[in-house]
């Protein structure tokens, strides 16, 4: 058991029976009044988001979750295997609980983080920087623009994100998938 003071963002509470992760949080301190948390809570299991506001020091609780490390091996249809690195286990995860935000960045051989609660996998978390090969862009042209143009570009995976005018089919970029914007040429 724990307070509101110790809300994070990605950590895993469990309220009325179901699990429920911090997406956002906000400690308010009005000038009259006592201070609240304002939070967006994801249901893991649905992926519902609930938007609840906790008095502050009201009790809350955590799920002891621990990390194992895996790799993306193959799709199945609407499942997702993943193989456990240090037991080489095959870990089958359906799409709704990767999310379609970072399904659009997952690639063959990628290693992932997994949250596990009760020998089960809840989470996954992908890298936060991904590299992945252009395969479709526009040629660019130069003098188009009086400051630095972007134009789109098709990934690998499918995903697609606005890269310079310079950037050229089959090169490999380095992308930040929580914003998916383009970092650099890798």
């Amino acid at each position: 058991m724990a307070t509101t003071a110790e809300i994070k963002n990605g950590i895993v509470l469990e309220m009325d029976k179901q699990l429920m992760q911090v997406t956002y949080f906000q400690h308010v301190k009005p000038g009259k009044g006592s201070a609240f948390v304002r939070t967006k809570l994801r249901n893991i299991r649905t992926g519902a988001v609930l938007d609840k506001t906790f008095p502050s020091g009201e009790k809350i609780f955590p799920v002891d979750v621990s990390f194992q490390q895996m790799t993306y091996s193959y799709r199945d249809g609407e499942s997702y295997h993943f193989m456990h690195l240090q037991t080489f286990d095959d870990i089958v995860l359906p799409a709704d609980l990767i999310g379609a935000d970072q399904l659009k960045y997952l690639k063959e051989g990628m290693e992932c983080t997994g949250r596990v609660h009760d020998d089960q996998v809840i989470l996954l978390d992908l890298p936060n920087f991904v590299e992945l090969e252009i395969v479709e862009t526009d040629p660019g042209i130069r003098g188009d623009t009086a400051t630095g143009g972007t134009k789109p570009a098709k990934l690998e995976t499918g995903a697609i994100v606005q890269v310079p005018l310079f950037i050229e089919r089959g090169t490999m970029i380095r992308v930040d998938r929580r914003e998916d914007k383009y970092l650099t040429r890798v």
